[in-house]
C-alpha cells in the first residue's frame, strides 16, 4: 500500500493559490489513477481517493487541518494503516525553488515549509520521500509585494497560469514512477541536472 499526500489548504478560498498546489497535482493523479472521487473521512481529518496500480493500494489524500496541522492528518492515516514512512510521498510548494523547477527527494529537513515542519514532528522522521515544486517569484517586484505568508496564498500570475499545466504534469508522472519503480528511478528519471 501506498500513500500520497498533496499538501494544501482546504477552502474554496484556497483553491487555486501557491501552497496548493500538491492538491492540484492530485485532482491529476486521481484521473491517471482512475481512483475514486475525494470523500471527506473524519477520522483522517482528510478528503481521501482510493485507487490500485498494478495490485496495489493507493490512498490520495488531501489533509483538511489547513497547513500548519498537516501533520495531525498524515500521523492518522499512517497509523491507521500501519505504513511505513518509506511508503509515504509528500507533495508540497517549495518557496526556495524557482517557479516551474521541481526536486524529487527520499528524505530531508523541512526549510521553512509549516505543513513540512508538523509533518516530521508528528512522524518523528524525516526520512520519507516527496516531490518539491517551486513556486518562487520570478520577478522582484512580486517578491517586492508579499510577504512569504501573503506570497503563498496568493494565486498564479497569467504568465505562471499559462505554464502550471505541465509542471503539474510532470510533477504527477514522477508520483507515478515512484508507485511502479521506487525512489531512486524516479529521481534519476525527473531529477533536473544541473
Amino acid at each position: 500500500m501506498k500513500i500520497i499526500v498533496g499538501l494544501g489548504n482546504p477552502g474554496t478560498e484556497y483553491e487555486n493559490t501557491r501552497h496548493n498546489i500538491g492538491f492540484m497535482v492530485l485532482d491529476i493523479l486521481k484521473e491517471k489513477l482512475k481512483s475514486g472521487d475525494f470523500q471527506e473521512k473524519n477520522k483522517f481529518q482528510s478528503m481521501i481517493s482510493e485507487g490500485e496500480l498494478n495490485g496495489e493500494k493507493v490512498f490520495l489524500v488531501k489533509p483538511l487541518t489547513f497547513m500548519n496541522l498537516s501533520g495531525n492528518a498524515v500521523q492518522s492515516v499512517m497509523q491507521f494503516y500501519k505504513s511505513s514512512a518509506q511508503d509515504l510521498m509528500i507533495i508540497v510548494d517549495d518557496l526556495d525553488l524557482p517557479f516551474g523547477e521541481f526536486k524529487i527527494k527520499s528524505k530531508g529537513g523541512p526549510g521553512s515549509h509549516n505543513g513540512m515542519i508538523s509533518i516530521i514532528n508528528q512522524l518523528s522522521t524525516k526520512d520519507f520521500p516527496r516531490i518539491k515544486i517551486g513556486i518562487e517569484a520570478r520577478k522582484d517586484e512580486i517578491k517586492a509585494k508579499y510577504k512569504g505568508k501573503d506570497y503563498v496564498l496568493s494565486g498564479f500570475s497569467g504568465e505562471e497560469e499559462k505554464e502550471l499545466k505541465p509542471i503539474k504534469d510532470k510533477a504527477c508522472e514522477a508520483a507515478l514512477e515512484w508507485l511502479k519503480n521506487g525512489i531512486n528511478s524516479a529521481m534519476n528519471k525527473f531529477n533536473q541536472k544541473t
